[in-house]
């Protein structure tokens, strides 16, 4: 039987030519036909196109059936007798080659793969080196098995004991070989293959009578050898994409395979891509058998008089023919768009997709395909702008198109086997508290342990607070010379179940546990949980350490996922997949599963077993197909767009492996993924019959710095600008604004022509909002609220409004202001800043001011896990002990004369209204105030208020007030001393009632640190204004008040202290001040600095 080649340059004609063959059934009406395809969604859309020809009466019905679809390696397994178990297969040979690298280390001929695999080393690096074992034999595995494939001569030289022309540092592979062959109970693959083609050519195998390979463009030439082989008895039908027949029939004579740097098929090439891109179609036309019965061109119809039919014309021409072309206006065929980064490229696609779908209403989402080389870091991107349809009222239309993602990785599909990945991470690491964090929150192991959304988020708090960065405990840190418990999980776990039954101020400490003081009533429960699934997990990574057996490795992590995770009845597929995906694994390594491996042994073998595998279910449903650029790589569809043609990610990098024997000389028909890539540009070109639609990342999302396009997308443009009489870059490629809301996306003819680029109406609005006339943002409130029933005051809302009146008034209004949120940290502290150096400091001197002593509070502080560690916290903490304990003392001398009291205040302030209740604590007639901050106005405001209240309601006692705190610079202590009152206390509380009324209706500008200084200046003689503005404006090195959150909203970002001094408005005079800001500095602070007595 003959071999017979049918050739067309699009693979629905190749089809259509297959459908007619398959028409004619064979002699025997339940033999079925046996077509082999390239990929899964090759396969699924060819049964479709197939079941339109196929069994099809007059009303145009069909199916197809009776059609048995394989792939090669399964064709070729079948026809080899490997189908059940290819010892020779790589993952399967790399469990013989481990065994025969540990038994060949000590050999001479070994020294060099010996040394990269640490035998010769000692410590960490041996440990390091170690863990490249089973990556080292999978890698040599894959390259053996592509000699076999590609070079088997090489490999047979090798068993005979001649190494050839090897150069001299890869002359330990040929020995290696050797040893390995003596360790499989099989065959060589060249004696295989070898009798397998005597077989075939001596009689028909079981396969069908007629077969047929459908769509391929690169074939080994061992494949080659038994195709040719199996169409002595068999009617073989070879069907080629192939973009030009011009050029094959120039090249028609070329046979055989010879180093591909002797090759010159490339000068028969005129046309530029076909020169660039399509080299694996013509090394596959060489490596051909020379005599086919049939050598078929099927021809298609005329291209459409399109930029995209032109270059499709003069691809299948070998040809340029640019003369009497010229780009019509309306021409969008070929789509260029230059992209800021991925999130701007996928914002883009759903923009063109919705404008193509809106422009021809017989265009379906089925009849375009998005094809990726990165699925999976785009992956998340398409989904977030294509998928929430459901979820999201009135999102972008975008939202509503169906869309699926194929072949992308069994961990990202199953989220059993991204939890697998997860606690194989967490086993070889450090045990981050993100990380652990990050398990908490899959859904598998939420389900477990019952955590809500709540849970987790009050669980990041504790971890947060508990100060858990890294490790589970001492001794899992000793690995890595850290040998203490703080910040480890166990730390905080025990400081989280301490706090269950004990407080933070209990002044109670259980050996290095201190109680964490934010455990309510209400979380005991989730307490446990937390504890309980923490030390599973601790269990778990225990058991995934050392040395063991590959069987018990498969074992402990299925039994550590079944102990952490639980899934849904409807999600038991996700057990069923676990099992099988681990039994494959187990059946790969057959009698050698008993092979010892590390930890990273077990990763790798996982992660690459685990990687992207399509499955047929994916492809062709219906919906919006998205996937990676191999499955669907000739399919035709009206709409072909290729998205993330970045320069570095495409091709890929490739980089040659240096224990790769062939790339030091390589022949025609070999694989190389940048040239397997380049030819998949050329397919997804042909395979578009109307539009091609191409974006990549044109510009740095971030600095704006233009960026080229990939190689073989900068060889397509060049192209096109010679298809046409006139170059037509500038027309086909759209380079995109950085943002989606830029105007010139809402712009008809900015972008494309005619019509606005958007379809998004958020996007509308918010370009008319930036476009629109700029004005100065609305104040938070136009005027001041209508003044509330005069009411009575507390004096603790008096006191603890003074301390922000502008933050007061949101407060009062109930209003949120925005607020940085303390993310989980992973790093232990080596340092503290200021803010944490006065949290530290405030916290152990109000430990000491409750009768603690300096040693108890250091070693209080010391075990809450906010220090850095070692000598490093112990010398900080003693730092601060010592300023804050001279503050303590200080203290206690002005307390020392009596024991504090409390004194209940009820003042008549006028018109019904009272100030009421309670000073404490008071020591005879003194207020004692101390704090851990560099003394200023705001703490003597604390101070004063209390000390008015007690004089307004005993005027017969001489009340004062010692405020003490840090001096402005150094370590020295500052001791303030307030006197009564020179005026009529109540007079002055009124006042002070009378700010808090105003400051309740609207922010009024009294920012405490600039009033102060404007105040103290006026005091004192000086310019208020300079120093009010040191105050307010922020610099380069400190930041002012103008940056806080409440002021940020009453006046905006970067005010200028002038908004602040407004005119003064009736009922706010004060003798001396004609503006707002200094007459409620005036008011407020003028009388407590009268009443300053002496300084300490």
């Amino acid at each position: 039987m003959p071999l017979h080649l049918h050739r067309a340059e699009r693979t629905d004609l190749l089809a259509d030519g297959l459908g007619a063959l398959l028409a004619n059934p064979p002699a025997d009406p339940f033999a079925l036909e046996l077509v082999v395809v390239p990929a899964r969604g090759v396969e699924r859309w060819l049964s479709q196109r197939l079941s339109h020809v196929l069994g099809r009466a007059r009303d145009g019905d069909g199916v197809c059936a009776g059609v048995q679809f394989r792939s090669p390696g399964s064709l070729i397994a079948e026809i080899t007798g490997t189908a059940e178990d290819d010892p020779w297969s790589p993952d399967a040979l790399a469990w013989p080659l481990l065994e025969a690298i540990d038994c060949s280390l000590d050999e001479p001929w070994c020294r060099t793969l010996a040394t990269h695999l640490g035998h010769f080393h000692s410590g960490a690096e041996a440990e390091l080196r170690r863990t490249r074992r089973y990556e080292a034999a999978r890698r040599l595995a894959g390259l053996f098995a592509g000699y076999a494939r590609q070079r088997p001569r090489l490999l047979v030289d090798w068993l005979d004991g001649d190494p050839g022309d090897l150069d001299e540092d890869l002359r330990w592979q040929p020995p290696l070989w050797r040893a390995l062959v003596a360790r499989v109970a099989a065959d060589p693959p060249h004696v295989r293959h070898a009798e397998t083609i005597a077989r075939l050519r001596r009689a028909p195998s079981d396969l069908p009578q007629r077969l047929s390979l459908f769509g391929h463009t690169r074939l080994a030439c061992t494949d080659v050898e038994l195709l040719d082989a199996l169409a002595t008895h068999h009617d073989l039908h070879l069907w080629l994409p192939h973009p030009s027949d011009r050029l094959w029939r120039a090249l028609a004579g070329t046979n055989g395979v010879i180093p591909r740097r002797d090759d010159t098929s490339h000068r028969a090439v005129a046309h530029p891509l076909l020169a660039t891109l399509g080299r694996d179609l013509r090394e596959l036309q060489r490596g051909l058998p020379a005599d086919p019965r049939t050598d078929e061109y099927l021809a298609g119809d005329a291209r459409p008089d399109t930029l995209l039919g032109w270059l499709q014309s003069d691809i299948a021409a070998n040809a340029i023919r640019p003369v009497g072309r010229s780009l019509a206006a309306g021409d969008r065929s070929v789509q260029i768009h230059n992209c800021h980064g991925p999130a701007r490229q996928v914002d883009v696609l759903r923009e063109v997709l919705l404008g193509l779908l809106a422009d021809d209403p017989t265009l379906q989402p089925r009849d375009i395909l998005v094809m990726c080389p990165d699925i999976e870091s785009y992956a998340p991107l398409i989904m977030a702008d294509f998928g929430l349809g459901d979820v999201v009222h009135g999102a972008h239309p975008a939202h509503q198109l169906r869309v699926r993602l194929a072949d992308r990785s069994l961990i990202q599909t199953n989220p059993l086997l991204g939890v697998a990945a997860q606690l194989l991470a967490l086993a070889g690491g450090r045990v981050r508290a993100s990380e652990v964090l990050n398990l908490a929150q899959t859904p598998a192991v939420r389900a477990r342990f019952g955590f809500t959304d709540d849970d987790l988020e009050a669980i990041t708090g504790w971890v947060r607070q508990a100060n858990i960065r890294w490790g589970l405990d001492r001794q899992h840190r000793r690995p890595y010379h850290v040998d203490f418990v703080h910040n480890t999980w166990r730390f905080g776990i025990d400081r989280i179940l301490a706090g269950v039954a004990m407080s933070d101020d209990s002044n109670a400490w259980i050996d290095a546990t201190l109680p964490l003081d934010d455990v309510s009533s209400n979380r005991v429960q989730l307490a446990g949980q937390l504890a309980e699934f923490v030390a599973r997990l601790q269990h778990v990574l225990d058991s995934l350490t050392g040395a063991r057996p590959l069987t018990e490795w498969l074992t402990a992590v299925a039994d550590g996922i079944a102990l952490l995770t639980r899934v849904r009845d409807a999600d038991e597929w996700q057990s069923g997949q676990l099992q099988r995906e681990f039994a494959a694994v187990s059946a790969q390594a057959g009698s050698r599963a008993d092979t010892v491996l590390r930890l990273p042994d077990v990763r790798a073998l996982l992660t690459r077993h685990l990687s992207g595998r399509p499955t047929r279910a994916n492809f062709r449903t219906g919906t919006l197909t998205v996937c990676t650029m191999v499955p669907m790589r000739s399919v035709p569809h009206r709409v072909v767009c290729l998205v993330g043609l970045d320069d570095g990610l495409f091709p890929r990098l490739g980089v040659v492996d240096g224990d790769d024997a062939l790339s030091r000389c390589p022949m025609t028909g070999e694989r190389d993924i940048r040239s397997e890539d380049r030819q998949l540009l050329l397919d997804a070109i042909g395979a578009a019959t109307e539009k091609l639609v191409i974006t990549y990342t044109g510009a740095n999302e971030y600095s704006g710095q233009p960026r080229p396009p990939a190689v073989p997308l900068a060889e397509l443009l060049d192209t096109l600008d010679i298809t046409t009489a006139e170059p037509v870059r500038d027309r086909i490629v759209v380079r995109h604004p950085l943002q989606p809301f830029d105007i010139r996306n809402v712009i008809p003819d900015e972008l494309v022509p005619g019509v606005p680029f958007s379809f998004d109406p958020t996007v509308l609005r918010a370009a008319r909002a930036a476009t629109g006339e700029h004005c100065e943002p609305p104040k938070f409130i136009s005027a001041p609220l209508p003044p509330p029933p005069p009411a009575d005051v507390i004096l603790a809302d008096l006191v603890g409004f003074f301390k922000d009146p502008v933050q007061g008034f949101f407060r009062a209004l109930q209003f949120t202001l925005p607020h940085d949120v303390d993310g989980v940290q992973d790093a232990m502290p080596v340092d503290i800043d200021a803010l944490q150096e006065w949290t530290v400091g405030d916290r152990m001197l109000r430990d000491m001011l409750r009768g603690m002593t300096p040693e108890d509070a250091r070693q209080a502080e010391w075990r809450r896990g906010t220090l850095p560690p070692g000598q490093l916290g112990w010398r900080r903490v003693t730092e601060i002990r010592d300023q804050a304990a001279r503050l303590a003392r200080e203290a206690h001398q002005h307390r020392a004369e009596q024991p504090g009291g409390a004194h209940d205040v009820d003042i008549d302030l006028g018109r019904g209204r009272r100030l009421t209740g309670t000073v404490t604590p008071v020591y005879g007639n003194r207020l004692v105030a101390v704090t851990y901050s560099r003394l200023d106005g705001r703490h003597l405001l604390e101070s004063w208020i209390p000390l008015l209240a007690l004089a307004a309601h005993d005027r017969g006692r001489d009340w004062s007030a010692v405020c003490i705190g840090r001096m402005r610079r150094g370590t020295g202590i500052r001791v303030q001393r307030l006197g009564s009152p020179d005026d009529d206390p109540v007079e002055l509380l009124h006042e002070l009632v009378s700010i808090y009324d105003a400051g309740r209706r609207e922010p009024i500008p009294l920012p405490l640190k600039t009033s102060y200084a404007w105040a103290a200046a006026r005091y004192g003689g000086d310019d208020p204004v300079a120093e009010a503005r040191y105050r307010w404006k922020s610099s380069d090195r400190y930041p002012g008040e103008d940056q806080a959150p409440a002021h940020v909203r009453a006046w905006g970002r970067g005010a200028p202290l002038d908004d602040l001094m407004q005119p003064v408005r009736p009922g706010e005079e004060c003798d001396g001040e004609d503006n707002r800001l200094g007459a409620y500095a005036a008011r407020l602070w003028l009388p407590m600095l009268r009443a300053e007595r002496t300084t300490a």
